[in-house]
């Protein structure tokens, strides 16, 4: 999909007026953030659309050059191969940038993870998951608050829910959310067989509460004394939470925290995200197949991804892509190459999609 140079043209006056108009001083209140808003989507869009009309124009200023001294010509040559190589990857990097996109994919993100079949050892794999995410989460300069956990006495999540907060969360986690499956010999196994376990990953843009509105009326609340690992100050207090939104039928419940106020807002939290992503499942039900044709749906019970200890390798099954350095995908780097091929594989069937 190769832009004209009028389109081009139109991103860069589009992209001046928003400047001249922010530069400006007279927008206030809600005409300055959605002005804000614009001009932060369309600066990616518009620098990469300069860059492109700078090589096109310096092409054709170089294709019209009749330099009568052969060195001159010589080094008109080379820069012009030199563009005609560059040109088309910029002109792609073009077309990715001005990509429709998730409006959910500047947000902050809820990461949810339950150990599925196995026991105590998919438990065990949910904890891995859990940490891998958190230092995946480090290195993009994130922030992860643990929101809820139900731990097991091996140190493993039945199920742990953590908001994950920075820019374009949701946009590089979301094509985590499905069954990862784990093969390896368990800790708890005395035969040393391997055995197959799995966890499932949500992931679920956070709204704001702008996105979400809840009436009170709405709401069952319960308090009652947590149960379970946690310090005796959790097991001593009424300060377990349980809401149920009572329109939808969906409960949360979280009990980690010593306030019942803190366990209260972390569980309204958790509501607001399930409740937005059940709103935009209804809203994308017309997209399905459309979205099923890309990398993934997004569907949670969709086997997505298989961790093999014993061969040390890892393998997404959308994409068909294997490293073999299991190790460095749990410690966070490998994850980062296998999120930026999934993402761009993603940006290739949408590319396709729009020029068939």
């Amino acid at each position: 999909m190769s832009l004209s140079d009028e389109r081009l043209a139109q991103i860069g006056h589009r992209f001046s007026e928003l400047e001249a108009r922010l530069a400006s001083g007279t927008l206030e209140g809600d005409a300055f953030v959605a002005a804000s808003r614009d001009y932060a989507e369309l600066e990616p869009v518009a620098k990469v659309a300069r860059e492109v009309a700078d090589m096109r124009s310096e092409l054709a200023n170089l294709q019209k050059l009749d330099d009568p001294d052969p060195e001159m010509r010589a080094l008109a040559a080379e820069e012009i191969a030199r563009i005609k190589e560059e040109l088309p990857e910029l002109e792609r990097q073009l077309a990715v940038a001005m990509l429709p996109r998730d409006a959910a994919d500047q947000r902050p993100a809820m990461l949810e993870i339950r150990a599925g079949t196995g026991g105590d050892e998919a438990a065990l794999f949910a904890a891995d998951l859990y940490r891998m995410y958190e230092r995946y989460a480090a290195e993009q300069g994130w922030k992860v608050e643990m929101i809820s956990a139900n731990a097991n006495d091996l140190g493993g999540f039945k199920e742990v829910v953590a908001n994950v907060a920075g820019t374009g969360v949701f946009a590089k986690l979301k094509f985590e959310s499905g069954v990862h499956r784990v093969q390896r010999v368990p800790v708890t196994e005395s035969g040393g067989r391997i055995h197959t376990s799995a966890a499932t990953v949500a992931v679920l843009p956070e709204p704001s509460e702008v996105d979400v509105q809840i009436e009170d009326k709405d709401l069952k609340i319960d308090i009652y004394r947590a149960s379970g690992a946690g310090g005796q100050h959790v097991n001593t207090t009424d300060s377990a939470v349980r809401i149920t939104h009572l329109p939808s039928g969906l409960v949360v419940i979280c009990q980690d925290e010593r306030s019942q106020h803190k366990n209260k807002a972390k569980a309204m939290q958790v509501l607001r995200a399930r409740l937005y992503e059940k709103m935009r499942d209804e809203a994308q039900g017309a997209e399905a197949e459309a979205r099923k044709a890309m990398v993934g749906s997004g569907d949670r019970s969709e086997r997505i991804r298989t961790y093999n200890f014993p061969q040390g390798r890892v393998t997404d099954h959308r994409i068909n892509l294997t490293l073999h350095r299991l190790p460095e995908v749990l410690e966070g780097p490998g994850l980062a190459e296998l999120i930026d091929a999934l993402i761009a594989e993603d940006e290739a069937k949408r590319l396709a999609a729009m020029d068939s």
